[in-house]
Formats: C-alpha cells, structure tokens, sequence
C-alpha cells in the first residue's frame, strides 16, 4: 500500500512539474539595450562587478539553461527583474535606489546572493577581489555614509556663508 501511495505521488509531481512548463511567466529573457554605464573609477572596477554583479545588475545577464525551466525559471526572472529595480549597471542614466548601498552589501556578504555562487564560479571572488571590488564601487558610485558626510559638510559651509 505504501508503495502504490509513493508510485502515485511520484507520477502527481512529475505532471505537475510538466504542466508547469506551460505558465508563461519565466522565460522571456530579455536583455533590453544597455544605455549608460557608470562613470568606472578603472577596468579592474568594470571587470569584477561583471563577473560578480551584471547577471542580476545589468541588461547583459547571461541566462544558463535551467533559467528555462519551471518552477527555477520563475526564481530566475524575480531575482534578475529585482536586481535590475535596484541598480542597474546598463541604466546609469535613470535613479538607481540602491547604488550607494552595493559596496556595503558586498563587505558584509549579502551581495552575491549565496545562492547564486554554487553555480557561478566566475562570482566567486577572493578577499582581494572583493577588496577591490569594494573600493572601486565606492570610487565609482559612492556609499551612504559618504554621501551623507558629504551633504553635511556641504550644510556647514552653507553656514559659513
């Protein structure tokens, strides 16, 4: 009885994964133009955070085969339409919301999701990478903590005048 209970479970969930298939959400893997990058402090700058960041960060995600099927594909495009809203390296000319916050994202390990590692091997970045990766954002776009000492210093010598 238990057998038969376990066959018909098993034959559910492999229809369901095949029906699956037919939702339409998932799989339009557009890559819109790229428009305007930032203004990269260096080469090095541009190279690690495509390696690490442009799938998920930029109109040039390169889409792997299981970005094809459900319900993973579905995981795919949330996380690659989520990543773009926040900051999109292939839009710089439109407001990034989260721009400031991509180097202390990746010093505390949130960024790279850690999800995404196991099967991006190139994303894997040493402790220099990373360093460097994380100085050349911070050259290139800036952080909260800078921006906002910035804007105080800029409100005390409104004062002076």
């Amino acid at each position: 009885m238990l057998k038969t209970i376990l066959r018909r479970a098993a034959v559910a969930v492999a229809a369901l994964l095949v029906i699956i298939q037919f939702v339409p959400y998932g799989r339009n893997h557009a890559n819109p133009p790229s428009r305007v990058e930032p203004p990269w402090d260096s080469a090095e700058t541009r190279a690690l955070a495509k390696r690490a960041c442009f799938d998920c960060h930029s109109n040039e995600t390169e889409w792997p085969w299981y970005s094809q099927v459900a319900p993973i594909s579905w995981l795919v495009q949330n996380d690659v339409n989520a990543g773009r809203s926040k900051m999109n390296f292939s839009e710089w000319d439109r407001p990034q919301k989260e721009a400031d916050e991509a180097a202390e994202q990746i010093q505390k390990g949130e960024m790279p999701l850690w999800f995404y590692l196991p099967l991006h091997a190139a994303a894997r970045l040493s402790t220099g990478e990373k360093q460097a990766l994380i100085r050349g954002l911070q050259a290139t776009i800036g952080d909260k903590e800078h921006s906002e000492s910035e804007e105080s210093d800029d409100d005390d010598d409104d004062d002076d005048h």
